[in-house]
């Protein structure tokens, strides 16, 4: 059985063409990567859980910031690894990309170390235009720009 996240994918429409806001994992494992690297906010869907629900609190716990407006079901995607991402599209203009606060996340640091070190879940993010966004974001996710750029 495939894992299952559930994301946000904000966008803003500004005079010089659609945005989005993409998030940059945090961690020793994607310090030094770039291209391929950025995903919209997510995480996976607790048993039991809404996935709108599930997709809202990821975003709250990545960005500290709530996510208000209304949600756009986008079709779900399918990444490389085989997880399925549900998605909702929502506009969400104001949100400053260095104003974001996420959780954090422990883990074994170097591996096979015994030492356990705390990172946080997202160490960046940043509004990207489309064709940027593409570049930047993880392949399996592409989907969802073009999906989000046919509703636009």
């Amino acid at each position: 059985m495939p894992r299952i996240s559930a994301g946000l994918l904000l966008y803003r429409v500004p005079p010089q063409g659609p945005e989005v806001f993409l998030v940059h994992p945090g961690g020793p494992f994607w310090r030094n990567k770039d291209w391929g690297a950025w995903t919209i906010p997510k995480g996976e869907i607790e048993p039991g859980e809404d996935p709108l629900a599930a997709a809202r609190r990821e975003f709250a716990e990545e960005t500290g910031h709530v996510a208000a407006g209304e949600f756009m079901p986008l079709p779900e995607c399918r990444q490389a690894g085989g997880k399925i991402v549900q998605a909702w599209a929502v506009m969400m203009a104001t949100l400053d990309p260095a104003a974001i606060r996420s959780n954090s996340v422990t883990l074994e640091w170097p591996p096979r170390s015994g030492r356990r070190q705390s990172f946080p879940e997202v160490d960046r993010a940043l509004w990207f235009g489309l064709d940027e966004a593409r570049r930047r974001i993880n392949r399996g996710q592409v989907p969802l720009l073009g999906a989000l750029a046919l509703r636009l």
